[in-house]
């Protein structure tokens, strides 16, 4: 194997895709895209662009629902992808965004009450963490905040449950992964861990 030395711009090497909603500060609901997200127990750590309204939600309303889409809802992900509900919309993303209060609405998806905070979860996402923001900061260049959300209820859709158990069915459930800007899938499955909880 040969390896190159390279300067991506990018470093997604593969992540699930997310969709944060967060509550604005007029208390309509900001529905919002992101890749950046990664789980220590019961807290999700999510890192957001520190100028987008996700960011300004998470540490003036310290509540999310953390929504996770399947393979084949990418389209509705994309696009929410270009709309922020900044406005003025932040002079760096001018360029390629526009301003959108009305997310659900604009990506084709549907509001449902969460059970423990206010913002609504995403009906069509197999997969809905509801958190609260327990601890929340600038990275180290003070570009992107750093956002630990205890996750205080899971929604799971039944057909990714093992029945009879908490345990999400690895083979039922496919997350939505982010891949150097583009979408995909899981593949078939390779193996097993020797933790797992749901063994074959």
């Amino acid at each position: 194997m040969t390896h190159l030395t390279i300067e991506p711009s990018i470093l997604y090497v593969g992540t699930p895709v997310a969709l944060l909603a967060t509550v604005n500060e007029d208390g309509t609901v900001n529905l919002a895209p992101m890749s950046s997200a990664w789980a220590l127990g019961d807290v999700v750590v999510l890192g957001v662009g520190v100028s987008g309204q996700t960011a300004v939600n998470l540490r003036e309303r310290p509540e999310v629902v953390i929504n996770y889409p399947s393979p084949d809802q990418w389209k509705a992900v994309e696009r929410l992808a270009p709309l922020t509900a900044a406005n003025p919309v932040p002079s760096h993303k001018q360029d390629r965004f526009r301003h959108e209060r009305a997310k659900f609405t604009a990506s084709g998806l549907t509001p449902v009450p969460s059970e423990l905070v206010t913002p609504p979860r995403v009906a069509e996402c197999p997969l809905q963490f509801e958190a609260t923001v327990d601890h929340a900061e600038l990275d180290a260049k003070g570009n992107f905040l750093i956002a630990q959300a205890r996750v205080v209820r899971v929604h799971a859709a039944q057909e990714i449950v093992v029945p009879g158990t908490s345990h999400v069915d690895p083979a039922a459930w496919s997350p939505l992964i982010y891949n150097f800007r583009h979408y995909y899938g899981l593949g078939p499955e390779l193996g097993q861990s020797f933790r797992t909880e749901t063994p074959r």
